[in-house]
């Protein structure tokens, strides 16, 4: 027998009632749900009152009016937690709400962990697996190349030198297909060790490696395929890596997400990072303000020109203060670490950056390493652009220093050793834009002591 679905109706003023009592009662009438409750959202167009008694008694269930001409978003999620609604029913039309107002109903609808839909639509909240036996994080993006394998690799080994002993499950678009653990605690992962990998037919620069290389703690690699709107994956082993997660020798989980897709594991608290690169009309609309709620610290990355100017920044971080007011909120850029030593050599670099931040970065590497870089490619992820950018350079270099991403392996590493060169993989540090902002550290250290003692209680 079907559990019972208690339903919160959405309905306007636009409609006769007797229409409204109708679809309400046809609804009722199915036997595995219950309607608790409405909600007159606007339109007074065929209202002949606005007396909440009478129209709970025309319809047969309780009935609450907005109180303004706006949409009464915040009064929605009250009637959720007063009836404990399982679904949200959207029973109106245009012109009382259009595209935009539907969206910012399912964000506030999903976030209250219940689902929102319509004759033709419905919009459900994320799976979240409780499964873990240890206390966790989740680290979660609105989007792609917006930073997450970097922030994962800098809270990772943040938390791992102040003694958490953490590992990290990392589900990509190209992982194994079985739950993969490598100790990069123990292993020595270099570039021919990384060849040897992508020869055998391992995307040996998938999320999990990188972390593994970057922050040398036991990693857990799994796959995914497919992104929904909310963040849902159609496919994902990244369960069987939460189960392989508690039986490793580690003693607190971090989940990381892949593009937009969250991890369907529950942990105890989240990071969300935002690309200030990113269009805004992504962030503040469809499901950005969904994706910006879950978070408990909220990064902001890309926070340069020409990604992203000072106004654009600013107008971000005030929204993600008005949607999530509980959660801080640091703004940072990134910038180049070497693994290897590339002290007065010369350098090819390869990178994910945008063509308009590349000097900046070069001139960090020249300044900060006292390296002469010779050329650069931003074409990690465009194969024959980057063997082309590679021949410019290759007979001019000494080092091949590149991020691991996408073709990283099979062909910046692949080709550079063949010429000859030195290998060396680069890292990503998020650095706060200014002093105005919370500690970075201290912030991520914060949110792993309440994820503790969340899972402790």
């Amino acid at each position: 027998m079907k559990a019972v679905n208690k339903m919160l109706c959405l309905v306007d003023g636009e409609h006769y009632l007797p229409v409204t009592k109708e679809a309400i009662d046809t609804l009722n009438n199915l036997e595995h749900i219950d309607i608790v409750a409405t909600v007159f959202i606007g339109g007074t167009e065929k209202l002949r009152d606005d007396s909440e008694e009478s129209y709970s008694e025309k319809l047969g269930v309780p009935v609450q009016f907005a109180k303004d001409k706006d949409i009464p978003y915040d009064l929605i999620v009250e009637m959720v937690r007063t009836y404990k609604a399982d679904t949200v029913m959207d029973l109106s039309d245009e012109p009382i709400l259009d595209y935009p107002k539907r969206f910012k109903i399912a964000c506030k609808v999903l976030n209250e962990g219940i689902s929102y839909e319509g004759p033709d639509f419905k919009f459900e909240p994320t799976t979240q697996y409780e499964i873990m036996e240890k206390p966790s994080i989740t680290i979660l993006g609105t989007g792609k190349r917006i930073g997450k394998t970097a922030v994962s690799g800098f809270v990772s080994r943040l938390i791992d030198n102040n003694g958490y002993e953490p590992c990290v499950i990392a589900m990509g678009r190209g992982g194994p297909e079985e739950p993969e653990v490598v100790h990069g605690e123990k292993l020595e992962i270099n570039a021919k060790f990384l060849l040897e990998q992508s020869e055998k037919g391992v995307h040996a620069a998938s999320d999990h490696w990188e972390d593994a290389l970057m922050s040398r703690i036991l990693t857990i690699g799994c796959r995914r395929c497919g992104g929904g709107m909310a963040g849902e994956v159609f496919m994902t082993n990244m369960k069987k890596g939460a189960k392989l997660a508690n039986e490793v020798d580690a003693k607190f989980a971090i989940f990381e997400g892949s593009g937009a897709a969250i991890p369907p594991i529950k942990t105890d608290k989240k990071i969300v990072l935002v690309g200030a690169n990113q269009p805004i009309e992504n962030l503040t609309t469809y499901f950005g303000p969904y994706r910006i709620s879950l978070g408990d610290l909220v990064i902001l990355t890309m926070c340069e020109e020409p990604m992203a100017d000072d106004e654009k920044i600013k107008n971000i971080e005030e929204f993600i203060n008005e949607v999530n007011p509980d959660a801080a909120v640091i703004s940072t850029v990134f910038r180049p670490k070497p693994l290897g030593d590339i002290t007065g050599k010369k350098v090819l670099f390869a990178t994910t950056a945008p063509e308009g931040v590349k000097d900046k970065l070069v001139d960090y590497l020249e300044r900060n390493y006292d390296c002469k870089i010779i050329g650069t490619t931003a074409h990690l992820s465009n194969r024959p652009l980057l063997r082309q950018d590679m021949e410019k350079y290759m007979d001019k270099a000494e080092v091949m220093l590149t991020e691991l991403k996408a073709a990283a392996v099979d062909v910046a590493t692949k080709d550079a050793i063949a010429a000859g060169l030195e290998v060396i993989y680069c890292d990503n540090i998020p650095v706060t834009i200014n002093e105005s902002y919370p500690d970075l550290a201290e912030s991520v250290l914060n949110l792993v002591d309440s994820a503790i003692e969340n899972f402790n209680n």
